[in-house]
Parts: C-alpha cells; sequence; structure tokens
C-alpha cells in the first residue's frame, strides 16, 4: 500500500484510561489494535494528514504530519520518543510504553566510533557527528563511545558538553561501544583477546581499523571517520573512496550487511596483522584488499567505477585536500563564499587527517579558515559552542 490518503482523514490517539496509563502492555496492544484495524482502510492520496495526539503525562502534544513526511522523518520520532522513555521511568506509574532507541541491527545508518574513553571529544568530532545528521535527516546516526555507559541523563552541562549537544539532534543516537560484542562472532574476537594495547603503539588507530571492519560486517550501512565534516548528503551503496595515487582509505566506507569485501578485510586483518606499522590496517588494509578484490595492480584504472559491485570513488569525494596539504584547512582569511562552494562541489565529506591536525592548535571562530566556513554551514550547534 502506498504511504498516501485523502485530505481531511484524521486519527486521533487520545489518553488511555488509567489501567492502560499504568499497564504498558495493555497499552500497547491497544495501539497496535488501533492501527491494525484502520491502518488497512486508510484511502491512497498524496496529500493525507494524520493527526496524533497524545494528553496526559504533565504535557500535552499534538502535532500534524502529512503521512509521507511521517515516513521520511521516522528517525526523528523514533529518538524523541526514546527521549520519552528516558523521561517516563519503569517505576513511573504514568510510565507509557517501553521503546527502544533505533539500533544499526535493525535500522543501518551513518556510524561513528570513539574509541579512546574519551567522554567530551573534540570540536571537530562533534563537528562531524552534527554534519552527518545535518546533511541526512532521514537516516540514523549512530556514535559508538567507548567511555559511555548507555546513560545520557548521567553526562549534563558544564561537566560534559559533547553528548547534551549531540544526543539533542533529532537522529543521532549514541550507544556504549562493547567491543567484546561488537567483535563477538567475527575473527577479531580471538585476537582481540590476545593483543596486548599498551604494548600497541597506534592502538587507539589500529583498534579504530577494526571497528569499522566488524560494524559494516555485522550491520551495513556507511562509516565515516570522526574527523570527516559531512557536505552533503550520503547514499547506502557499497564504495571506498581513493585518498591517493593507486590507494585507498577507510575514513569513509559504505558496504552491505556480511558484504564478502568486509568478510575478506576480517581474514586479512587477523592474519597479517602489524600494529607497528601506521596505516597497515587502515589505508594499506583497504588498498591491497581493492586490489585483490578488483584483481589489478593498478586501481586508478577503476576511478569512479564500479569494480565487481564496489564503487572506486576518486579522492575529491572524501579527500580533496591530500594529507600533504593539511594545514590548507586552517589557513586564515579564506573565506570566500563562492570561491569555496566552487573548490568543494564535487565533495560529500572533508576529511580533516586529525592524526595530524589533531596537534595543531589554533581558534577557528574569527579565522575566516575553510574550518570556520565548514563549521558555520554544516555544523552551527558545535560552532555556537566554540570559543571566541
Amino acid at each position: 500500500m502506498s504511504p498516501t490518503s485523502t485530505i481531511g482523514h484524521r486519527f486521533i490517539i487520545e489518553e488511555p484510561s488509567t489501567v492502560m496509563r499504568r499497564s504498558p502492555k495493555l497499552l500497547l496492544f491497544f495501539l497496535i489494535l488501533v492501527f491494525g484495524i484502520t491502518f488497512p482502510l486508510w484511502p491512497n492520496s498524496p496529500l493525507k494528514v494524520v493527526s496524533i495526539s497524545f494528553h496526559g503525562y504533565g504535557t500535552n502534544y499534538y502535532k500534524h504530519l502529512r503521512l509521507d513526511e511521517l515516513t521520511n522523518n521516522l528517525a526523528k520520532y523514533r529518538n524523541r520518543m526514546n527521549l520519552f522513555h528516558q523521561i517516563f521511568s519503569r517505576d513511573d506509574p504514568n510510565h507509557l510504553v517501553s521503546l527502544k532507541a533505533p539500533h544499526p541491527s535493525t535500522e543501518p545508518g551513518i556510524m561513528f566510533v570513539q574509541t579512546s574513553d574519551e567522554l567530551n571529544p573534540s570540536p571537530l568530532a562533534k563537528c562531524a557527528v552534527e554534519s552527518a545528521a545535518r546533511r541526512n535527516p532521514n537516516k540514523t546516526v549512530y556514535y559508538f563511545m567507548k567511555g559511555f555507559n548507555g546513560n545520557i541523563s548521567a553526562y549534563q552541562k558544564p561537566e560534559f558538553n559533547a553528548i547534551p549537544l549531540l544526543s539533542s539532534i533529532p537522529n543521532v543516537v549514541i550507544l556504549p561501544l562493547n567491543l567484546d560484542e561488537l567483535f563477538s562472532s567475527t575473527r577479531l574476537a580471538d585476537w582481540y583477546k590476545e593483543v596486548d594495547p599498551d604494548m600497541e603503539e597506534y592502538w587507539i588507530y589500529v583498534l579504530s581499523d577494526a571497528c569499522r571492519i566488524a560494524l559494516l560486517w555485522k550491520y551495513g550501512g556507511i562509516y565515516l571517520d570522526t574527523d570527516v565534516i559531512s557536505l552533503k548528503p550520503l547514499e547506502f551503496q557499497n564504495f571506498i573512496c581513493a585518498q591517493s595515487e593507486n590507494g585507498a582509505n577507510g575514513a569513509a566506507l559504505g558496504f552491505t550487511r556480511s558484504h564478502s569485501f568486509t568478510e575478506m578485510c576480517l581474514t586479512d586483518y587477523v592474519e597479517n596483522y602489524d600494529g607497528e606499522a601506521w596505516g597497515h590496517q587502515g589505508p594499506d588494509l583497504m588498498t591491497r584488499m581493492l586490489k585483490k578484490w578488483c584483481e589489478t595492480d593498478n586501481l586508478d584504472n577503476f576511478l569512479d567505477k564500479e569494480c565487481k559491485g564496489i564503487l572506486y570513488l576518486s579522492s575529491n569525494w572524501f579527500y580533496p585536500i591530500p594529507y600533504t596539504n593539511w594545514e590548507k584547512y586552517f589557513e586564515r582569511d579564506r573565506w570566500n563564499k563562492n570561491d569555496i562552494e566552487n573548490e568543494f562541489s564535487k565533495t560529500s565529506g572533508a576529511h580533516i587527517w586529525n592524526f595530524l591536525s589533531g596537534h595543531y592548535e589554533t581558534q577557528i571562530k574569527g579565522s575566516l579558515s575553510l574550518m570556520e566556513y565548514f563549521f558555520s554551514k554544516y555544523c552551527p550547534s558545535t560552532y555556537k559552542s566554540l570559543p571566541k
């Protein structure tokens, strides 16, 4: 059935009885029954308006929505309902229904990973998550944080800033990063048990390399590094992006669940693990696996083409400025809107090379740099929180 209907058809859900309010399971049955009866009867037409009204629980909530708008903004409203779940605890006699936040296992989306225990990530990380959410309002954006305990209310201002800011964005869901759970049932499970983080020079980075492959293999969707600022909406598709001549990078990846390529990457990650060589588990892994997948020594032959179902994007998609010129993002007095938009007209996301730029201390506000332009346009909430 098409998600459409005629003008004037309105469905109102009034406040349930006291008994139902005190019995979440009974209320859930009531809601399913109402929609089960009425949904098949809805006529087909593009202009149907649905009115949903909730009364009680200390507030009134009334919203008119076109049904197609309701469908397109599902992630946004699911996140808001998850907030209601946090507000109305199980001990509250007025607790409505126990609602779970979206999860990539059932609703693939855009995924970020914080592999350190940091609970106040950098402004760049906040901007990465916020910009992805704003550029992709109809996709759920998942931010996995290793130090996060799962209780949003435990991280309030002024001690914490990133979690309150990002959790207020309707389609952002912050989740704990449980490494044992993530790596279970993968080739990485034994590797993770045996590896000694204290002996690893680049542990945070090789762990991130492992997490992105496991997330994509287990759930599918899109993975982005926390130093990628999204400039355009992203499509769900199998893709890898070139970072340089005949070299790929894994800062931006897209794959369907249980894809053969990510399975190959998991196997190679473990069998050829070398944590002492910078990039061996990251860009080098993507490069050698893609060469193997495409049966070629020259990946440039496949730029902006599909190779056995994987689209190999040219560098301008996510790496418009090479790592050798990373300072260009921070050059002062470059703010010319037309020049910037022309320069990045074919860019979906700008990788800021945080491994290099993260050691560079500079003030973004007032710099008239590319970074200030990106922050102000693509992550305005983060930009507003920056010091002057």
